[in-house]
């Protein structure tokens, strides 16, 4: 038994959120867990569909669950280019690779967050929603339409 997240209200701020795991799995439980809380869900099996959906959502995203490891990429990479295509979109990063490198790496280069594999779906639905009310503290209405 974990710790119970509280649930943060989404119910007037439905968050549109892209996930990007190559993983099938896991993208659907991502995705099946944030549809649960309201949110609209944009799903990428790697870094080429993460970066077309960022380019071409309409509505535009309001955060990003990206995966560290995806067979398109190189780690860091896509990371970095959705930070130059959507500067101010939350990422939170998903790893099994959780080393201390990885973590300082990823948040030097603009990550919202780093989750470590495996976590507790509700959890990352909080920090989803923690994110993109980040984003609206920093003046940025287009999260929670």
């Amino acid at each position: 038994m974990g710790i119970e997240i509280p649930r943060v209200m989404t119910q007037n701020f439905p968050f549109r959120v892209l996930v990007v795991d190559d993983e099938l799995l896991l993208r659907w439980s991502i995705a099946e867990t944030l549809k649960e809380h309201g949110h609209t869900v944009v799903e990428a099996k790697n870094g080429a569909g993460a970066l077309r959906e960022l380019q071409m959502s309409s509505p535009p995203v309001d955060a990003v669950v990206l995966d560290y490891q995806l067979p398109d990429t190189d780690n860091f990479s896509l990371l970095a280019q959705i930070r130059r295509i959507a500067p101010r979109t939350p990422v939170i990063l998903m790893t099994a690779f959780g080393t201390r490198e990885v973590v300082e790496g990823a948040l030097e280069l603009g990550a919202y967050d780093v989750m470590d594999k495996p976590f507790d779906m509700n959890e990352l639905e909080g920090v989803v929603a923690r994110a993109c009310q980040w984003r609206n503290r920093r003046g940025d209405s287009s999260c929670g339409r």
